[in-house]
This record gives structure tokens, C-alpha cells and sequence, in this order.
């Protein structure tokens, strides 16, 4: 059985919502939760029915927002520290932490290292298309800068999260860039081209907007723009659905047809927001590590560990490493 590692001291908001998450996913699936921190906090709001399917391991350090993410690596008896070692001792198959995003990221690569011929693991956020499917986008904030054998291998391993994931048999790969022209781009982009000229599913650069019109299913970018992009984007929705209770409210006249809309931004919002994702899957690395939103709710919680649950059932990690070792024995 899937055995997960929950940061529960990590969040904006303390334990509670973390706790109250993690029973929430035992509801609905069989796992083997872990609960890391405080158990002094922890405890008490267990049910006592839940007290025995779920583990505590104490951690009596918590790594602060206002932390730099290196001192994460010092501090071994902070919750995101001990919650990634039962990863790396085997102990636990996956981590999730609401925490710190760069200490997390930063301990689950250095700590449980990275996959076998990945040069740099990718944070993957996925976003709503006009279709049922959504879109794969990395990176999204692991790495600021990134070379054109980095964009190379996100192309990889976004693919192969996609087929593993959301059963896409041959997922289409874009590069995100300035124009979809062969000319187009920066000097890294222009270089990656030429990289994945031939690539399996590899359709070539693609701008913003296929981010949403689902003509492309994963769209590979450096954790500068990704991240820009994924801000972004959780903004238009909130804003829009505000300028039309806006309209509403000055416009009594067009109250049918901005409440229509308004209901169309409202769905979109949804599918934006972080508690219907969860988090945000670091890929590359040994194991599995999920970065939620610091505001998470119970409800993001438990889609966090149904993430996580779903990663290490697919056997992604294993695909990865695959199709690395196929591109550098230039099989594919």
C-alpha cells in the first residue's frame, strides 16, 4: 500500500487543515498517511477512530516562510526535512508539504536526489483548456534559468507525465516562445528547437494562448515565464468574475446576461484554483514530492495526497528514465 509523508506543521494555517485533509483522502482511498510535526498539535485533533491508520512522526522545528530555502537543509529536525528522509530511507513513498515551496523543493533534490540522467527536476502545474482535458506547463519555479538541454528534458519528462497521468498516448509538445515561427524565441528557446526537431509529438514553438485552446498538451518553458504565466493566469479568472459583480451592480439593466457570464468565470475559476490540483508535482527526482499552496485547505490537502497517491501508482519516475536513456543512446 502507497505509504505518503504529510508535512502537517508546513501550512499558513497550522495542522488543522492538514489533519482534517489527510481524513478527508482516507475516505475515499486506501494509503498509509504519515503525519510530521508537532504531535502534541497533531493529536488532539485526530478522532480517535482515525488514530490508529494514521502515523505521527514528531518534528519539533518548523521551517518559516521568512526562512531562506538553504537553511532548510541545516535544520534536520524541521517537519519537511524528517517528512522527505522517510522518502529517501524508504519509509515512505511520497511526500506532501504546504510549507516553504523552496525549502521543500530544495531538500527533496538534494536529499532524495535526482532521477538517472536528469540534469534538473521541474515543478508541473496544469492548466484549464477550453476542452474536459487540461494542459501540462513546465517548469513553473524550480529553475529560474534554464539551458536549452534543460528545456530538452522537461520536453521528456512533461511528456511522459502526460501519457502516465492523463493516458495520452502520444502527447503534443510545444515550446512556449514569442511566435510559432522556426525564428522566433530567445537564444535558449531557438536552441532547444533544434534539440527536439524530430522529438515524438514535438509540434514546434507555440505562443500563450495554446496554453489554453488544448492544441497542445504539454508546453515546456524555463520556471521564470512559467511561473509569471501561472500567476498570471490564477488572476484573470478572480479579476474578471470582479469586474462582472461590478457591472451588476451598475448596470441593473444587464443583469441576465452578466449573471451568465459570471457563471462562465465562476466554472473557470474553479478549475484554476488550487484546491481542485492540490499541488504541484516536482518531477525528476527519487520518489515523489508534491509543493501545495501555503493557503491550503483541507480540501487542497486532499487532493494533494490523492496527487502524490496517483504519481507513484503510475510508475512515472521509472518512463522517465526510460526515454532519457532512449534520447542519449539516440534511439528515439
Amino acid at each position: 500500500m502507497v505509504k505518503i509523508a504529510i508535512d502537517a506543521m508546513g501550512g499558513d494555517f497550522g495542522p488543522k487543515p492538514i489533519v482534517e485533509g489527510c481524513i478527508q483522502a482516507l475516505k475515499h482511498k486506501l494509503f498509509i498517511p504519515i503525519l510530521v510535526g508537532k504531535e502534541s498539535e497533531i493529536l488532539p485533533l485526530l478522532p480517535k477512530r482515525y488514530r490508529d491508520k494514521i502515523s505521527i512522526v514528531e518534528a519539533d522545528d518548523v521551517i518559516s516562510m521568512d526562512d531562506a530555502a538553504t537553511d532548510a537543509v541545516k535544520r534536520k529536525e524541521s517537519s519537511i526535512y524528517k517528512a522527505i528522509e522517510l522518502v529517501k530511507n524508504g519509509e515512505a513513498h511520497g511526500v506532501v508539504s504546504a510549507g516553504h515551496s523552496g525549502a521543500t523543493m530544495t531538500l527533496a533534490t538534494l536529499r532524495l536526489g535526482r532521477l538517472k540522467g536528469v540534469l534538473r527536476p521541474a515543478l508541473v502545474a496544469l492548466m484549464p483548456t477550453k476542452s474536459s482535458k487540461k494542459s501540462v506547463i513546465l517548469d513553473v519555479g524550480a529553475n529560474v534559468d534554464s539551458k536549452a538541454e534543460h528545456l530538452l528534458q522537461f520536453a521528456v519528462m512533461g511528456g511522459c507525465y502526460a501519457e502516465d497521468m492523463f493516458k495520452v498516448a502520444t502527447p503534443s509538445i510545444g515550446l512556449l516562445a514569442n511566435g510559432e515561427e522556426k525564428s522566433k524565441g530567445n537564444e535558449v528557446t531557438k536552441a532547444a528547437f533544434k534539440l527536439l526537431e524530430g522529438y515524438k509529438g514535438f509540434k514546434g514553438n507555440v505562443e500563450g494562448s495554446d496554453i489554453f485552446n488544448a492544441s497542445c498538451d504539454v508546453i515546456v518553458c524555463d520556471g521564470f515565464v512559467g511561473n509569471l504565466v501561472l500567476k498570471a493566469s490564477e488572476g484573470v479568472a478572480s479579476t474578471i468574475s470582479g469586474l462582472i459583480k461590478d457591472y451588476i451592480r451598475k448596470s441593473p439593466v444587464a443583469i441576465t446576461g452578466a449573471l451568465l457570464m459570471r457563471k462562465v468565470f465562476k466554472l473557470l475559476k474553479k478549475q484554476m484554483n488550487y484546491e481542485e490540483i492540490g499541488g504541484a508535482p516536482l518531477i525528476g527526482i527519487q520518489g515523489c514530492a508534491i509543493v501545495s499552496h501555503g493557503k491550503s485547505t483541507p480540501k487542497a490537502i486532499k487532493n494533494a495526497i490523492f496527487q502524490a497517491i496517483n504519481y507513484v501508482d503510475t510508475g512515472v519516475n521509472g518512463h522517465i528514465v526510460q526515454r532519457l536513456e532512449a534520447i542519449q543512446n539516440k534511439e528515439i
